[in-house]
Parts: C-alpha cells; sequence; structure tokens
C-alpha cells in the first residue's frame, strides 16, 4: 500500500511534468501552502533562477494579517507576487499548485495573481 508521502510525491511529480509540457518557454507560478502560511514564487526553469517570490511569513504582511493561513492571506500574497512579477516584466506564466488541489487558498492566490496582471 502506498504511503501519503509518495502519493503525494507522485501527485506533484505529476503536475509538474504536465505544467513544464504546457510551458512553451514561460515561467512557472509555483505555490506552497503549510499549517501557518503560503508561498508563491515565479521560477524561470530554462535558467533555474527565482525571479519574484512572496510569502505571508514577510515582515509587512505579517502586521496587516490576522493569520497566514487563510484565504485573505492568500489573496494578499497572490496580488503581491503578481506587482513584484510586473515590475520584472514577466506577464505570462504557468501556474504550478504543486500537489495541492485547486481549491480554497490555492485557488484564492491564482485569481489574485490575475487580478494583479498575470495571465494563465
Amino acid at each position: 500500500m502506498a504511503t501519503v508521502r509518495t502519493r503525494t510525491d507522485r501527485r506533484r511529480a505529476s503536475v509538474r511534468r504536465t505544467v513544464k509540457k504546457a510551458a512553451n518557454g514561460r515561467v512557472r507560478l509555483s505555490v506552497h501552502r503549510s499549517g501557518k502560511h503560503i508561498y508563491a514564487q515565479v521560477i524561470d526553469d530554462v535558467k533555474g533562477v527565482t525571479l519574484v517570490a512572496a510569502s505571508s511569513i514577510e515582515k509587512d504582511m505579517r502586521g496587516s494579517l490576522k493569520t497566514g493561513a487563510n484565504v485573505d492571506a492568500a489573496k494578499a500574497v497572490g496580488k503581491l507576487v503578481a506587482e513584484r512579477a510586473v515590475e520584472k516584466g514577466v506577464t505570462n506564466v504557468v501556474f504550478d499548485r504543486g500537489s495541492y488541489l485547486y481549491h480554497g487558498r490555492v485557488k484564492a492566490l491564482a485569481d489574485a495573481a490575475r487580478e494583479g496582471g498575470l495571465k494563465f
């Protein structure tokens, strides 16, 4: 019987393969959520560098949010990562949800990033 960890790793790898196939040279907006915070990075896989990042653990975010583990925090992080990406000249990305379902905090972050100017 497969353990939860291996199922999660398989799901993450499957999503990553699909995202890389669909990328066509676009950078990747990767999301990670933990029990207390949510993180987002715009990654250029060709060069192997992170272009911009934002998270609910940053000082200015911690002051304005009650907690980093809710939909409001995800919206704030999505908006912030979109602003930073647009400043760097990145508008077209491919969304990498990792092993998480496109629901709740992950969906809120994606919607806020779209509103902030990212296209995916």
